[in-house]
Formats: structure tokens, C-alpha cells, sequence
């Protein structure tokens, strides 16, 4: 079983990985030099001519990678595209600055920034002086309001938008695209597709694209936030939008990535149970009793009830990432307390032989490398700039402890159902509780929850596999917490303190 279970994985890896390279064919793929040295990719059809330029941004604490099935698609239909990383994102080693809370700090910088992604990319041979701009989430606004400064737009495609600098004129031929399951930014599209005509509904065009005064909403169904990028309804929008507004009639393949990105993650993520296997099985050594439930309960309930209220008085600001210092304080002091009772309880003796530093240290390498690898290749920047580093390393200082504790109080993996659901969801409801003490300063935690949903249902059963076949929860929880350190170190923004 374990071979067939190893096989199979490998094979969906592989068929998963030739699919999503298939959508590369056909094109040429470089970097962009941009002035101030903004990280940029130029993609191009091999063979094309002059087209217009179409410069891709991505959202909040997004990368390159992610507004790809966008860059591929409007690539593949002969369009030179340029996609590239915000200041204080993916592999852009300059931090986010210049006042949050004014549309001439931030939103400026990032405005100037998509300028100069722009000025580089009109430069090409290939480019034909045309230019269409396309955002997502924070990025919308910043295309819409570049779109009428310099160099201008000739179209805009705004994802999940929201942009008070929309009018019934302005910008020129705006597609606006939001997820079905995004209620309140449908409600936008809908809303800025009326300020041009009052009567109309989602998915009529208004106005002429090919004089320059287009405009359209486009929900695409059964998608979010996310999902919306890999939405074929909202690829083939954006690049009949292009078309119309450009007077072109293109083709080529849509890149429909979401689903082989899923199989190869979630395949990736099989491979680990029959790698487990290879580890050295557990012992024989005298188990320890399990913890009564009432333990449990209190083990799970008094950390995520104590620690926001403990560190709500306190604002620490070292760390150049948006919350990650208080982030580090919460897992640190989470884990910390758990660890006490648990050790009080006589659950630590016999946790920490000396073979599970290299099993954690496997377990760290395989979360890191294999799986964060395919991540960075087609999902969102995995692999830090050495700016990062510092960041990453601070983030485990909390990761580890929290995870090492998570690990043993859900026996790695041998706990049974109602109890791992008990501590994961307690740890949950304390950032919440965390972000309601403090919104303003901590509202952007709520951003991580689903990268820490998302990391508990992927790696938490990796962990349980690592833990039943060892024996030693701990060294699950140990490697883990490298892994989700790394993940998070990675996933945030860089900023300059002073920006906020």
C-alpha cells in the first residue's frame, strides 16, 4: 500500500506539473528591468507582433505567481504583459511606506511603482504605445487611479474592486470582475457598472470599449476572494475586454490552472504518508496515560482566553512586517503556557529523544523545499529574499513553541477527533479575540486566518502521520513550526515602521 500510495502520488505530481507547464508553451519569459529595481516578469508569444501592454498587479500580501493564470492568458493571446511585486511583497526586497491613511502616501508610492513597471514595459520593441491596466483587491484601486495619471490607460480590468475614484466617466473602458461569493465587492461592480447607466445589470456592456467608453461588470460564479483568479468566467472576460477596447480578435488557451494546482499540492501533500513510513517506528516505550478531558479543556481554553488579555496593553514594533511582533508574542506566550501544563501534568518526560531532531528536521526540509517549492513555482512567493531571513527566524521564536505544544496536546495525531478540533479552533478564537481588543492595530491578523486554517488541515495532517508512526509528537511539532514560520514570514508585507 505504501508503494501503490507513493506511485499514485507521483504520477498526479507529474501529470499536474505537465499541465501547468503546458500553459508556459509558446511563450517567452524574462525578467523586466524596471527603474529602482522593482522585481518585474515580461511575458511575450514567441512569434507575435506589436500588441498593447498590459501591466498585472497583484492584492495585499499577493506575488507574481498569484496573478498568473491572468499573465498566461492575456500572454498567450499576444499581448505583452508585465507582472511584478509591490514594494514590501514577494521577492521586492523594499519595504511598504509613505502614510497609510492619505491617497497621496501609500497608494501614491504603489501608483509610481505600477508607473515605472509600465514605463519599462511600453519600452519593449514589441509594445505598440497601447496600454490596459489590471488589479486585484488592494491593486484595483492603485490600476484605477495610475489608469488616469501617467503613463494613462486605455482600459482598466479592476478584481474584486473598491475604488472611490471611479465615476460615471472615469476611468476609460473599466471591466470590473468580482466573485460570486464576495457579496459586498459584487455589490461594487454592479454599483460602479451604474454610475454609466443606472439601469444596468451585471454582464451587459455600456457604452463603446472601442471608443474608449466601456464599461462592464462581470460576477463570476461560485468563487471568492481568491478563487476569482482562477475563475475562467473572469479570464475570458479580461481578455475579451482587451480585445474589445483594443480592436483585436485574439486566441489561444485560457489558463485553467485551479484545479492541477490543487491536485499537485494536495498530492504533494499524500506523498508524505508513505514517506512517514520510512521513519523509524515508535519504540515501545511506555505510553503516558492520556489526559482526562477536563485537562484538555483547560489546557486548550486558559491560553486562548489569558494571552490576548495579557498582551492587549502592550504595541511592540520590531519586526519590519505588519503584526508579526505580536504574532511572534502570541504563539511564544501560547506555547510557552501550554508546555508549562503540560509539563506540570508529566506529559514532557519522554517527548525529546535524540532522534527527533533529525526527524523534525525532515519534516521541516519536506514542508519547506518539496512542498513550498511547488508553491512558489505556481501558487505565491515561497523563497525569501535575504531581507526575509531575519523576519522568518523571529516568527519561530513563537512558531515552535506553539506548535511543539499543539503537537503533544493532540498526541501527535492519536488524540481523538474532538479534541484536536477543541485545541485548534480555541487557538483560532484567541486571535479573534485578540483582533477585538485591539481592531485598529490587529485588524490585519484576520488576514492570516485562512493561511492558518489552510496550514492546520495540510500540515497538521502531516503531522499525524509523522506522530503515529514515530511515536513522538514532538518532533512533528518541531519541524511545523519552522514550516509555519516560514510560511507566514513569507506571506506577510514588509513595511517601514514609520508608515504606520
Amino acid at each position: 500500500m505504501r508503494r501503490l500510495i507513493a506511485l499514485l502520488c507521483l504520477v498526479v505530481i507529474g501529470l499536474s506539473v505537465w499541465q501547468l507547464e503546458a500553459d508556459r508553451a509558446g511563450l517567452t519569459i524574462t525578467p523586466l528591468q524596471v527603474e529602482g529595481g522593482t522585481p518585474a516578469t515580461l511575458f511575450l508569444r514567441d512569434g507575435a507582433g506589436a500588441a498593447p501592454v498590459v501591466v498585472i498587479a497583484h492584492g495585499f500580501a499577493g506575488s507574481r505567481q498569484l496573478m498568473e493564470p491572468f499573465a498566461l492568458t492575456l500572454a498567450q493571446a499576444g499581448y505583452v504583459v508585465a507582472s511584478f511585486d509591490f514594494e514590501g511583497h514577494g521577492r521586492n526586497p523594499r519595504p511598504m511606506s509613505g502614510d497609510v491613511s492619505t491617497i497621496d502616501g501609500t497608494t501614491r508610492l504603489l501608483m509610481e511603482e505600477t508607473a515605472r513597471v509600465a514605463r519599462a514595459a511600453l519600452a519593449h520593441p514589441r509594445a505598440d504605445g497601447r496600454l490596459a491596466y489590471l488589479g486585484h483587491s488592494m491593486a484595483s484601486d492603485v490600476v484605477v487611479r495610475q489608469s488616469l495619471d501617467s503613463p494613462p490607460g486605455d482600459a482598466v480590468i479592476a478584481i474584486s474592486m473598491f475604488s472611490e475614484a471611479v465615476s460615471a466617466d472615469a476611468p476609460p473602458n473599466l471591466l470590473v470582475i468580482a466573485g460570486e461569493w464576495e457579496t459586498m465587492l459584487a455589490e461594487e461592480a454592479v454599483k460602479a457598472l451604474r454610475l454609466a447607466d443606472p439601469q444596468a445589470s451585471a454582464g451587459e456592456v455600456v457604452g463603446d470599449p472601442a471608443q474608449g467608453a466601456g464599461r462592464r461588470a462581470v460576477i463570476a460564479p461560485m468563487v471568492e476572494h481568491v478563487g476569482v483568479l482562477y475563475s475562467a468566467t473572469a479570464l475570458n472576460a479580461a481578455r475579451d475586454w482587451l480585445d474589445a477596447s483594443f480592436g483585436r480578435d485574439s486566441s489561444g488557451p485560457v489558463a485553467q490552472r485551479g484545479g492541477w494546482i490543487a491536485a499537485l499540492l494536495l498530492a504533494t501533500v499524500g506523498l508524505a504518508w508513505p514517506l512517514a513510513r520510512w521513519l523509524p517506528a515508535e519504540t515501545g516505550r511506555p505510553a503516558l496515560p492520556p489526559l482526562p478531558a477536563g485537562r484538555v479543556l483547560f489546557a486548550a481554553l486558559a491560553p486562548a482566553l489569558l494571552v490576548p488579555l495579557a498582551l492587549a496593553p502592550f504595541e511592540i514594533r520590531v519586526l519590519p512586517v505588519l503584526v508579526a511582533d505580536y504574532l511572534v508574542l502570541h504563539l511564544g506566550l501560547y506555547g510557552l503556557m501550554t508546555l508549562a501544563l503540560l509539563w506540570y501534568w508529566g506529559q514532557l518526560h519522554g517527548q525529546f529523544p535524540k532522534r527527533i531532531w533529525w526527524i523534525a528536521a525532515a519534516v521541516a526540509i519536506f514542508g519547506i523545499a518539496v512542498l513550498g517549492g511547488a508553491i512558489d513555482r505556481y501558487v505565491a512567493s515561497f523563497l525569501p529574499h535575504a531581507g526575509r531571513m531575519v523576519i522568518i527566524a523571529g516568527l519561530a521564536l513563537g512558531a515552535m513553541p506553539f506548535l511543539l505544544a499543539d503537537g503533544i496536546l493532540t498526541e501527535g495525531g492519536k488524540a481523538r477527533l474532538w479534541r484536536v478540533v477543541l485545541v485548534r479552533v480555541a487557538f483560532l478564537g484567541s486571535l479573534g479575540l485578540a483582533v477585538a481588543l485591539n481592531f485598529s492595530a490587529l485588524f490585519f491578523l484576520l488576514i492570516i486566518l485562512p493561511v492558518i486554517v489552510l496550514f492546520f488541515l495540510l500540515f497538521g495532517t502531516m503531522s499525524g502521520w509523522v506522530g503515529r508512526r514515530t511515536g513522538l509528537p514532538a518532533a512533528g511539532g518541531l519541524g511545523l513550526g519552522l514550516v509555519l514560520a516560514w510560511a507566514l514570514g513569507v506571506t506577510f508585507p514588509m513595511f517601514d515602521a514609520a508608515a504606520f
